[in-house]
Parts: C-alpha cells; structure tokens; sequence
C-alpha cells in the first residue's frame, strides 16, 4: 500500500471543508464531536449555504466570502485515504482557507451552455500533527473550472508557492508539480464540485430555498 502524497490529500480537504458532513469514524460510525468540532461545523454550514444560495437559486447579489475552518482526526484520514489504496503516515489535520467566490461568475457557470470560471488564487493553512513536532504548512492554487449545461466537466488548480518544512515541502512540490504538469486531481476535483453544487446543497435546501 502506498502513501498518499501530500499535496493531494491536503487539497481534497480544502475542498471538502465547505460540504463536510456528519464525522466518521473507519466503521462508518458517528464520532461525537468536539466542542471545537462543533463550532467548525457551525461555521462551515454558513458558508455552505451561502455558496449553495447563489448555485441553486441563480439570484444575483453581492460576491461570496467567508472563512472555512476544518479538522480531521487520524481515523478519519485513515479512512478517506484507504480508498485510493493509501495509507496516512501522520496525525490529524486542520486546515483554514478564505474562500472569494464571485456571485456573478458563479451564476454565469451554472447557467451558460459552456463557461470558464477563473477563481482568484486561495491560501490555504494546515497543520499536520506529527510524532515529533507539528508541521505548518501554507500553499495556495488558483482554480479554473470548464463547465457545460450547469456541471463541472474539466478543472485544473494552478498550484502556486509553498511554505512548509522542508521534507514536507519536498514532497507537496513534486505532487504539485506533477499536478500543474498532468493534471492528475482532475477526476477528484470535478467529482467533488458536482457533488457539492448537488447532494451537498440538497442537505441545506431548507436554508437556502426561502
């Protein structure tokens, strides 16, 4: 079994942070949540329905911001990188992303036959718990997502600089790389956003259908 890189995992949590649903443990079976776990779920949902208001009900207003916190415990790394056959070498990960959503460009690509949305660059902080000492690491990745008829069809994230130590910074710069060069998340990428713009805002529909 091989381990994951880095630089993959780290993105999908990103990503995933918005849309995170009720925490698991590797059974499947609920985990009682922290007060702090709590308070980032809160959190994450405000946001959620924000980005979900602008999707699904297509009206126009002001642009997107808000501040996505999420934290995922060792069984829950375990579990999300079994399924690509990997193994997690490391401890829980918290993540922090200022996500910028323009409203307008985020209508335009669900209601164009075909459109290109260009998302800003996005800085992202982790920090990943290790047996010696934490490790802190900082990236960032400007999206460009194809859609057609309202769906995501194609994504490249546009990896930019990043700060971390070093042999984990050489490790998220070769995935990275090899990202930006073959474009090897885009399967994940799109899965997720179609899923977002659609199960994951059938969650909240009571929020933003009023």
């Amino acid at each position: 079994m091989r381990r994951i890189k880095l630089a993959g995992l780290v993105f999908v949590v990103a990503l995933s942070a918005a849309s995170a649903g009720s925490a698991q443990d590797k059974t499947g079976k609920a985990i009682d949540l922290t007060p702090e776990e709590i308070a980032e779920k809160d959190g994450r949902k405000a946001c959620k329905v924000a980005i979900c208001t602008a999707f699904r009900t297509k009206k126009p207003g002001g642009d997107i911001a808000c501040n996505v916190v999420k934290s995922w415990r060792k069984e829950q790394l375990d579990k999300m990188v079994a399924k690509a056959r990997a193994s997690w070498p490391w401890g829980a990960v918290r993540c922090t992303v200022d996500i910028k959503l323009p409203r307008e460009e985020l209508l335009k690509a669900i209601a164009e036959p075909k459109y290109d949305l260009v998302l800003a660059p996005h800085a992202v902080a982790c920090t990943v718990q290790r047996e010696k000492e934490p490790a802190e690491i900082k990236f960032s990745f400007a999206p460009k997502v194809h859609f057609e008829g309202g769906k995501a069809v194609k994504a490249r994230l546009n990896w930019g600089e990043i700060t971390a130590p070093t042999l984990v910074k050489t490790a998220m710069w070769t995935a990275t790389a090899t990202d930006n060069t073959f474009n090897v998340l885009e399967g994940t990428v799109v899965e997720d956003i179609n899923d977002f713009i659609g199960a994951k805002c059938d969650e909240v529909k009571d929020e933003w259908s009023k």
